[in-house]
């Protein structure tokens, strides 16, 4: 373990990461709405030595109970709309919403008009609004980084 976290150290030095300069940190729930999984698979790349996330102090939590944000991704589908209200109205306050992607935002959206309620928007509020099909790594990373300047 201790020669992982050497060779992490190295690589951060090596690529010229910036160190965090940061003294908070962010909690984030991911929840998929309908998305074709682009962003999801751009979310993973943010655990990545390359973007490493964690550094900052946001990190990806499992429960709506211990979240800051709500990184939504995908329209939000029929049969998504309760799970969402759900999980948003189990966050503590101040609650933040992300809406990460196209499909999020309303535009491009994938699926069936009539399976589809419509973008984040039309069920709940929008804090933060992140482009892309899908966004890379880098735009979410900075999103997110103001966020928490934001707070």
């Amino acid at each position: 373990m201790l020669a992982l976290l050497r060779d992490l150290r190295s690589l951060r030095r090596t690529t010229g990461l910036p160190a965090a300069a940061r003294g908070r940190s962010l909690a984030v729930r991911h929840v998929d709405c309908g998305s074709c999984n682009g962003c999801e698979h751009e979310l993973t790349l943010l655990q990545s030595p390359t973007v490493d996330l964690s550094r900052f102090g946001i990190g990806i939590v499992a429960s709506p109970r211990h979240a800051d944000v709500l990184l939504v991704t995908g329209p939000v589908t029929t049969r998504m709309r309760e799970a969402l209200l759900t999980a948003y109205a189990a966050m503590p306050e101040p609650r933040r919403v992300a809406a990460l992607g196209d499909c999020a935002l309303g535009v491009s959206v994938l699926g069936c008009d009539d399976e589809i309620v419509g973008p984040v928007e039309s069920v709940l509020p929008v804090d933060l609004r992140i482009p892309g099909c899908p966004a890379t790594p880098e735009q979410i990373a900075s999103a997110l980084l103001e966020l928490i300047d934001r707070r």
